[in-house]
């Protein structure tokens, strides 16, 4: 039965034209979603008024309260009531939308706060006496003097009082506190050069901080480091690889860790365009294909990667929120993103995560300790023997241990040294191989301590580092079907499946438009056998719809080739000679990625000596 439809009555529609508390209110629902987004908008007019110094104390999950102090430039007494005027702003002029330098420019944050809000600015600016006016629910009370010694600070009370609807869609207060702490620790990573401290005062009183990261030193990168280690972690920074790259204008910078430091889910992955936190589809999918490689689908890099370009080369202007951009060449960029990336990776060669060592100490804990005794513990202090101190020592001993120390299961017996201008291979990283254990895992001695090698693991990386070369090198073999397969799809996406038909027939699959909307398909990777055409055709035009670009064909090519070097590789279970050991160590040295297995694990442990001496007691 058909219903009557709700949009049309019998009498005309009258177009009315609305006053501005309703303009700011609907304004409010795009730049103001949460408390978050109020932090935001009043932490960056900080930012933009020079502040070297910004507090920000929030009570309720910032609800019922949100404060931002700082000692920028402020405001004078005469502009206070034009700054609550909607699309009034000193950061541009209006005539280039374009050439923006500064987080806000579109003036519609102190106006939408205002509207759906309690709002107190207090100001000064150098030289004139600190003025201060309210607002509340969209209606301004005149300016008033105040006592403030320098800069601005703005308070923000009961959020969302005039459009109580707003407020049922509010989330905990523990969980819009964690919001707004995400959106401080993003900007205080995006200027190291500023003192950021985030305060609870929930309940009255000073209240607690729950973020501080004080003013940054040093030249950009050091300074970069040393914030990205404050606010995400001593280990990502401890595993982080510096990232400094160029492309037709644009510039790629940051830290990016190492693929054995991955993460569960997509959280610690930071991405700024001229100094502003943005979350951009186009910059996660490059980022993502940069490490497609080293990582399975269930893990997540992370990085804090910075671009900077000219204004003109990006628009900011395509969010209300400004937390989107989009770039003249998304190519170029994108482009940038994963060839620098995988460059400073394959720099990076057999280096693992140091995570990876400290889960392996974390396991290895002592025995339970004894109940308290009335004198101290003692502390054992040992010096290492020599190695003639050990045989006199083996002498000493019952009969016959002396040639045991020689001749146990799996040591690795060497070879009187030959003169040669190559280090001793115990100086190199991976050390010199001194065992086996369990036909599986390779025991090494270095310089700083001892490496545990997984050898099936590792020999199946540098397997599959040779099969891409030689693939790489000669191209994806094609086979031609008999009878070429037809996939019909709407014109729409045949056009996006044929704008990139080139970069598809060099992984092997061959496309030609059949009419229409149709299109054929005439060659498919011969590596992947038999395959259902037209179900990836499907898989390749899912991901460029959400992505921009297709994985598919080289993740089903890749993937074989990691079969096929599984099945090459040292098995588990294999003794090994002690020069098969140390030329698979050597091998490791010399090629890129091979610290982490085709899914993203370790190859290798490495232990320190004075970790391992700890284990046991020792100082």
């Amino acid at each position: 039965m058909a219903q009557a439809n709700p949009n049309i009555s019998e009498t005309r529609p009258v177009i009315r034209q609305l006053d501005d508390a309703a303009i700011n209110r609907i304004a409010a629902g795009e730049v103001v979603e949460r408390p978050a987004s109020a932090v935001k908008e009043l932490a960056e007019n900080a930012i933009d008024a020079g502040s070297t110094r910004i507090a920000i104390d929030i009570a309720d999950g910032g609800k019922t309260l949100i404060r931002v102090t700082d000692d920028g430039c402020g405001i004078s007494g005469k502009d206070l009531p034009l700054a609550l005027s909607r699309h009034a702003t000193s950061k541009i002029d209006g005539s280039d939308l374009l050439n923006i330098h500064t987080f806000g420019f579109r003036g519609e944050a102190l106006p939408s706060l205002g509207a759906v809000g309690r709002l107190t600015i207090t100001s000064r600016v150098s030289g004139a006496e600190a003025a201060s006016i309210h607002v509340a629910g969209g209606k301004t009370d005149a300016v008033k003097p105040a006592a403030l010694r320098a800069g601005t600070v703005v308070e923000l009370r009961d959020l969302f009082f005039a459009t109580p609807a707003r407020l049922k869609f509010m989330r905990t207060d523990r969980a819009e506190a964690q919001a707004i702490t995400d959106v401080v620790k993003r900007l205080a990573m995006a200027e190291p050069a500023i003192t950021f401290t985030l305060r609870d005062v929930s309940g009255g009183g000073e209240g607690r901080v729950t973020f501080r990261a004080d003013r940054e030193n040093g030249d950009l990168f050091d300074a970069l480091h040393a914030r990205l280690a404050w606010v995400i972690g001593r280990e990502f920074a401890e595993n982080a690889l510096q990232i400094d790259a160029t492309r037709e204008g644009i510039r790629l910078y940051g830290y990016a860790a190492l693929p054995t430091y991955s993460r569960g889910a997509a959280v610690a992955q930071y991405l700024f365009v001229n100094g502003r936190p943005v979350r951009d589809k186009m910059l996660t999918g490059a980022l993502r294909a940069a490490y497609f490689d080293f990582l399975s689908r269930d893990r997540h890099p992370a990085a804090a990667l910075f671009i900077d370009c000219d204004p003109a080369l990006v628009d900011v202007n395509v969010h209300p929120a400004k937390s989107e951009v989009r770039f003249r060449d998304p190519g170029v960029a994108r482009g940038l993103i994963v060839s620098a990336l995988r460059h400073t990776l394959a720099e990076a060669g057999h280096r693992a995560s140091s995570t990876v060592a400290n889960a392996t100490l974390g396991a290895m804990r002592p025995e339970p300790a004894l109940p308290p005794q009335p004198t101290p513990a003692r502390v054992y202090q040992m010096d290492r023997p020599s190695s003639a101190a050990r045989q006199v020592a083996y002498q000493a001993q019952a009969p016959g241990f002396a040639e045991l120390s020689q001749d146990y299961s799996g040591s690795v017996v060497e070879p009187a040294p030959v003169a040669t201008e190559e280090p001793p291979a115990q100086d190199l990283p991976l050390g010199a191989a001194r065992g086996q254990v369990h036909e599986n895992y390779i025991i090494a001695q270095n310089a700083d301590g001892m490496v545990i090698v997984d050898q099936h693991a590792a020999h199946e990386r540098l397997v599959y580092e040779k099969l891409k070369h030689q693939m790489a090198e000669n191209g994806v073999a094609a086979q031609a079907l008999l009878i070429p397969e037809i996939v019909e799809l709407s014109d729409g996406d045949c056009a996006r499946l044929m704008a990139v038909a080139d970069d598809l027939s060099r992984l092997g699959l061959t496309l030609e438009p059949f009419g229409g909307g149709a299109i054929a398909v005439r060659e498919t990777p011969a590596i992947l056998g038999e395959v259902d055409a037209r179900a990836m055709i499907l898989d390749i035009l899912d991901e460029l719809a959400d992505q921009g670009e297709s994985q598919t064909v080289q993740a089903r090519i890749e993937a074989i080739l990691s079969r096929v070097a599984c099945h090459g590789s040292v098995r588990s279970g294999r003794r090994m000679r002690a020069e098969e050991m140390n030329a698979l160590l050597r091998e490791m040295e010399a090629t890129p990625h091979s610290g982490q297995c085709n899914h993203g694990r370790p190859t290798y442990v490495e232990l320190k000596l004075a970790d391992i001496e700890r284990l046991f007691g020792r100082s």
